[in-house]
């Protein structure tokens, strides 16, 4: 059989094992080692435990659990909810203020969660059901509320951009700056279509001439907006503390994360009466289930990527795709499309892993920047998690509102992915929204 050959062969058993519903981790585990019984020889399992152990000792990755544990920390309290409303106090006289106050509050609890699951879990709990009280449609509030989680794969600390980092190998820092402009660009673009959409309904509100909850309006006062400030406050020393300390050149970013992860036990220890064992313990064991997940899944999908390297189908693969001299947007193009599409069923981290060796040569000869790239594939898995036929966001909204129809909420995200892609366009058409932070701050 050709490499090719094996290749489509290989990735046909994976979407099948994939698809009868086995965790990623171990469907990777699964295909790889089946493959290597056949198509290698005998010795090479017994490296396989040594394989994965030198893969996940990598240092960076000792970032994910930190990062993980400061994200549980902030989303296992009242923070979320304290952040939201203390935003929307000051947000209340722009038309839509309540809206973009959730986005804003997603936009700060990505920074510092580095999670969109955590971000749509915390933010969506009170956000959600405060959004509908006013009169905000279902689809519009739980569409609000997915998208601006998926700020969390995107925002500095992000665990995908770490992953990438790895599979690139390109330097974590430089990926975190490059990520912040266009996080903000996303934000400011999905707080533009809150406003305009709260707009477009209360228009239809006010030509059913009904009493509507769209149409009343909060009243603060500047005594109400002040008293509201030192709920902001710990979460700006937070991540002001946490950046200063990566960007100011204090600390590495496994030092950051374990400062972080400090900062924010302390931070729901002093506020929030935190401070407890039995108000550790679910933390902890949280913390340790998703940091085991994330790493099992990175193991794994390195074995997977090593078996696929030592069959020739990524070296096969991608001569394929540079003999098809592709223009170089062309072949950006496909690959994007590629990742779109495997974002409708694999999650962020195994398409990286998975995809990375077939997929950087050919853009690395093309000319491209695999920072600046890093952060455009990252926007495109993002629409991968609002997007049906998996959509993790989806789901996690659908747990926090079950009462809001699958529908309901697949139309309500799908204006957010329209607005995706045209900030991929946007940062293709200008590469210096991603790339002018890590040359003006590290050359």
């Amino acid at each position: 059989m050709s490499a090719l050959s094996i290749g489509a062969l290989y990735g046909g058993v994976t979407l099948l094992v994939l698809f009868a519903g086995v965790p990623i981790a171990f469907a990777l585990g699964a295909v790889a080692v089946a493959f290597m019984l056949v198509f290698m020889p005998l010795s090479a399992l017994g490296i396989v435990a040594q394989n994965v152990y030198q893969e996940i000792a990598n240092i960076t990755l000792l970032t994910i659990p930190l990062f993980i544990l400061k994200g549980a920390a902030i989303g296992r309290s009242r923070a979320g909810a304290d952040l939201y409303n203390a935003l929307y106090v000051w947000m209340n006289r722009i038309p839509g203020g309540l809206g973009v106050a959730n986005v804003i509050a997603c936009t700060l609890f990505a920074a510092m969660a580095g999670s969109s699951a955590a971000t749509c879990s915390a933010i969506g709990s009170a956000g959600i059901p405060e959004l509908r009280r006013r009169g905000y449609s279902p689809g519009f509030a739980a569409g609000l509320i997915a998208a601006g989680g998926t700020l969390g794969i995107l925002l500095p600390p992000s665990i995908t951009m770490i992953l990438y980092a790895v599979a690139a190998e390109q330097s974590l820092g430089r990926l975190f700056l490059a990520g912040l402009l266009p996080g903000l660009l996303l934000s400011a673009m999905f707080s533009a279509y809150a406003v305009l959409r709260y707009l477009a309904e209360v228009r239809g509100a006010q030509k059913t001439g009904k009493d509507h909850a769209i149409l009343r309006r909060d009243k603060f006062t500047m005594r109400d907006r002040v008293n509201a400030l030192p709920r902001i406050l710990p979460f700006l020393i937070l991540m002001i503390g946490v950046m200063g300390a990566l960007y100011g050149g204090f600390a590495s970013p496994g030092e950051t994360a374990g400062l972080g992860a400090v900062l924010a036990l302390l931070l729901v220890a002093v506020i929030y009466g935190i401070w407890r064992p039995s108000d550790f313990g679910p933390l902890l064991f949280a913390s340790v289930r998703e940091s085991t997940m994330v790493i099992m899944i990175v193991g794994m999908s390195l074995l997977y990527s090593m078996v696929m390297s030592y069959l020739h189908i990524s070296q096969s693969a991608a001569e394929w795709i540079v003999a098809q001299h592709f223009s170089p947007w062309l072949l950006l193009l496909a690959i994007l499309l590629m990742v779109m599409v495997l974002g409708f069923f694999l999650p962020p981290a195994s398409i990286i892993l998975m995809t990375a060796p077939i997929i950087l040569p050919p853009l690395r000869s093309a000319g491209f920047d695999l920072v600046w790239f890093g952060v455009v594939m990252t926007v495109v898995m993002e629409m991968g998690l609002i997007h049906p036929p998996v959509g993790l966001n989806l789901f996690v909204i659908k747990n926090i509102a079950p009462d809001i129809s699958y529908r309901e909420l697949v139309w309500g995200t799908l204006p957010f992915v329209a607005i995706m892609i045209m900030a991929v366009m946007l940062v293709c058409a200008f590469p210096g929204i991603a790339m002018w932070l890590p040359r003006a701050l590290m050359g």
